[in-house]
């Protein structure tokens, strides 16, 4: 049963609020074939929507437009709605539309667009950047549609669909998707925002795979975006495609990819500093298909973590790669030579299994994060971020060192900064830590960083950062995506 709600009323300004990185006064420098399949879809669910969209203007008139849920304040479904895997940020919208289909989320666009509402969008919420304080939420979870085409080694991916949904439907055919570390995320933000992979230095970025976007922009048309149809919106879409439309879902390549050789090796603290002076050395002459972090981890001493992390501080070297056994044997040599380890995981494994490498945690919790960029990296430096987050810390702060290069170098889109060698990823927890802190900590780990520094990385801006969106994009890419802002949504209508 439909339910009635009370109206809406637009902000007093007429305004879609705040500018986003994009918007003009946010910066001061301004032969792919389409699916037929994934087209028809498309097609489909919007030939399905009502003829009529007059009614846009109440909450029961869009009610009555969609298939799926609309919930205000109050509502049962409301708090479980608009709350993700980030709990330290959360949403509080005026209006949730918790979308079935694309024709959902073209009705949940023009009622906002009708009512002067901004609009955010949340899947999983893992990479939630700038929560919203009232306007429209599409939630986009139920949207979980994958198809594979194993003949044409593509997939389609609704919006809602998580990177475990697809690597279950494309291993039967010895495919994989370039995904990364954890099978919760959503596969579409994780794209959007370029998508650095466990297999990246192989086959580059996520977004470089991209084929279509199907996305609602601003004046709520539906439209489906190509390298030859709208190659603008589609090269900003893809590593910028935040505020610029409600993504509804993408076609991508898939990877030959049945079997990886991987795991962790894992060191404690009093090999620390040999182990990452290891790494750094061993990183410079590897192979494209093998991809390698580090995570440097104080872990606290609380009886709900296993015993042999308890109250240590651990570096985790972590590998995949898609070559032989026996080279990546080799391969790792120099890393275990180094000394005895907490643990060594190596192993070769279905690619269903890839997930057991990172072991990323799998329950909703508050944080924040930062991250930089770096055009190289030495172990003095090195052993300076392990001083400012080690154990000694004012609080915990998780470290990931990804060793970039590789087909992550080259391609099109709109991914800043291809040629950094490393990044660097902070992330704090916020349970009893104030925000204000973390971030003071965080900005000494960056400020020691400054001189190999060329940037910041999207997806790793965990919280509302502001203007430093604009360091994740070289200049000439920041200003081509300020002008696909003005083209597609000059009222920013959409918050990134």
């Amino acid at each position: 049963m439909k339910t009635t709600y009370s109206d809406v009323s637009a902000p007093a300004s007429g305004s879609f609020g705040s500018p986003g990185p994009f918007t003009a006064s946010a910066s001061a420098s301004a032969a792919t074939s389409v699916s037929t399949s994934a087209a028809a879809a498309a097609t489909s669910a919007i030939t399905e929507a009502p003829a009529s969209y007059d009614a846009f203007g109440t909450l029961t008139g869009l009610a009555s437009c969609v298939t799926g849920i609309v919930l205000v304040p109050g509502d049962d479904g409301y708090e479980a709605e608009r709350t993700g895997f980030q709990s330290g940020h959360v949403h509080r919208p005026s209006v949730i539309v918790g979308a079935d289909t694309a024709a959902d989320v073209v009705a949940a666009v023009r009622y906002a667009r009708a009512n002067g509402l901004p609009v955010s969008v949340q899947s999983t919420g893992h990479g939630l950047a700038a929560p919203s304080d009232g306007g429209v939420l599409v939630s986009t979870r139920r949207m979980d549609e994958v198809r594979v085409d194993a003949e044409a080694r593509t997939v389609w991916a609704g919006a809602g669909a998580l990177w475990a949904d697809v690597i279950e439907e494309a291993a039967p055919h010895g495919l994989a998707p370039v995904n990364g570390s954890s099978p919760g995320v959503g596969v579409v933000g994780y794209t959007l925002g370029g998508g650095l992979g466990i297999l990246g230095r192989e086959f580059g970025y996520a977004s470089d795979r991209v084929r279509l976007v199907e996305v609602v922009t601003a004046d709520g048309a539906l439209r489906w975006v190509t390298p030859e149809r709208e190659p603008g919106l589609f090269r900003a879409l893809l590593g910028g495609g935040r505020g610029l439309g409600v993504v509804t879902g993408l076609e991508f390549g898939l990877v030959p990819v049945a079997r990886v050789y991987g795991g962790q090796l894992v060191f404690g603290a009093d090999l620390m500093d040999e182990a990452l002076a290891a790494y750094l050395a061993w990183a410079e002459g590897l192979p494209d298909a093998l991809t390698s972090s580090v995570g440097l981890i104080a872990y606290p001493d609380v009886p709900a973590l296993p015993g042999h992390l308890r109250g240590r501080y651990l570096a985790h070297i972590r590998i995949a790669y898609t070559g032989p056994v026996a080279e990546g044997e080799r391969l790792v040599a120099p890393l275990r030579a180094v000394g005895p380890r907490v643990a060594d995981t190596l192993r070769e494994m279905p690619y269903t299994e890839s997930h057991t490498i990172h072991q990323d945690p799998e329950t909703p919790h508050a944080y924040d994060g930062d991250s930089v960029l770096l055009s190289g990296l030495d172990a003095a430096e090195l052993r300076e971020v392990t001083a400012l987050t080690g154990p000694d810390a004012p609080m915990m702060t998780v470290v990931q060192l990804n060793h970039l290069g590789g087909a992550l170098a080259v391609g099109g889109g709109s991914v800043g900064h291809r040629d950094a060698r490393y990044l660097l990823r902070l992330l704090s927890p916020l349970d009893g830590t104030d925000v204000g802190s973390v971030r003071a900590l965080h900005a000494r780990v960056r400020a020691a960083l400054a001189p190999r520094a060329v940037g910041r990385s999207v997806n790793f801006l965990f919280g509302d950062h502001g203007d430093a969106v604009a360091d994740a994009y070289e200049e000439d890419v920041h200003r081509r995506l300020v002008a696909a802002k003005a083209a597609y949504d000059p009222e920013n209508l959409f918050r990134a």
